[in-house]
């Protein structure tokens, strides 16, 4: 298996389901469709929904049900990042090397965009239920899963403490709490997700979560990396965004080669409990493995 290869098929495969639930452009609020197209198709590494699928495999799963979940969690990512581009967050112009949608839509249209990513998300999901024989046990918890995994007690509980702390030092438990909420949240939701409508159990969808957080913390200390030792070019956004809107990192908290030493570990000790679990095609593993030498 060429991983890079098998990546990019999976990429174009998610682009392809994305493409089919965005909604038609038309009728007289069809500006807004117009904005939801332009920022969720704005490329990516499309991981969450790439998570998604790879755990519903591994447990068996086979139907198109995930696919509505797979579009749902893309969406619900993108508009999060949407409203952090705003003025009143992080104030950037640039994402993925093309303008922010409030540079293009304007800053009232990029707020409605990312209002509608995240209401039809939701809708999209819900379409589960109208799939021939649905299980519909497996798709509440799986609607259950998205909706707390996002909301206050999952990623808007994360970057409410990141705004309200943003201008000073915070404490390492402090920062933790944030990346664990901020970012881990989406990638717990994603990959319980894709085992909880394969008919994991309980204790593997437990398993499962445990991998994902330490995975989703991992992403964002090299995310902290990236931000120090990256290039505009290749992010496809501004470095030093944190040092700007003077934030605490793990690269400011415990210093840049700690940070580094903090993901390989993380990583390590998620590819291990994986290895727990039913033998998959090892797509997954070198997923999880490739986001410690990413570099954007």
């Amino acid at each position: 298996m060429n991983f890079n290869e098998e990546r990019k098929k999976r990429i174009e495969y998610i682009e392809e389901i994305l493409r089919r639930y965005l909604p038609a452009r038309e009728g007289d609020q069809k500006i807004i469709m117009e904005a939801m197209e332009y920022s969720l198709m704005a490329g990516g590494k499309r991981l969450r929904p790439m998570l998604m699928l790879e755990t519903y495999r591994l447990f068996g799963g086979k139907g198109k049900v995930i696919e509505l979940f797979m579009a749902a969690i893309e969406m619900i990512h993108t508009y999060s990042l949407v409203h952090d581009d705003l003025p009143a967050m992080d104030n950037d112009e640039y994402r993925r090397g093309r303008k922010t949608t409030h540079i293009v839509y304007g800053e009232d249209m990029g707020i409605l965009a990312g209002d509608a990513l995240l209401n039809y998300a939701f809708e999209t999901a819900c379409r589960a239920f109208d799939e021939e024989d649905p299980d519909c046990a497996s798709i509440g918890r799986a609607l259950q899963i998205l909706s707390r995994k996002s909301g206050i007690y999952g990623m808007i509980g994360g970057q409410v403490v990141d705004v309200k702390e943003s201008g000073h030092a915070v404490s390492g438990e402090v920062l933790d709490f944030i990346y664990r909420l901020k970012t881990s949240a989406l990638i717990e939701a994603s990959m319980m997700t894709g085992a909880v409508l394969a008919g994991a159990d309980q204790s593997a969808v437990r398993t499962v979560e445990e991998i994902a957080g330490k995975i989703g913390l991992a992403f964002q200390i090299q995310d902290d990396i990236l931000d120090v030792t990256g290039t505009a070019e290749t992010l496809g956004k501004p470095i030093h965004s944190d040092e700007k809107n003077e934030k605490t990192t793990y690269v400011t908290w415990k210093g840049i080669k700690k940070a580094g030493e903090d993901v390989a570990s993380l990583t390590e000790e998620a590819v291990h409990e994986l290895e727990g679990l039913p033998a998959g095609d090892g797509f997954l593993k070198e997923l999880l493995v490739s986001l410690i030498s990413r570099e954007k």
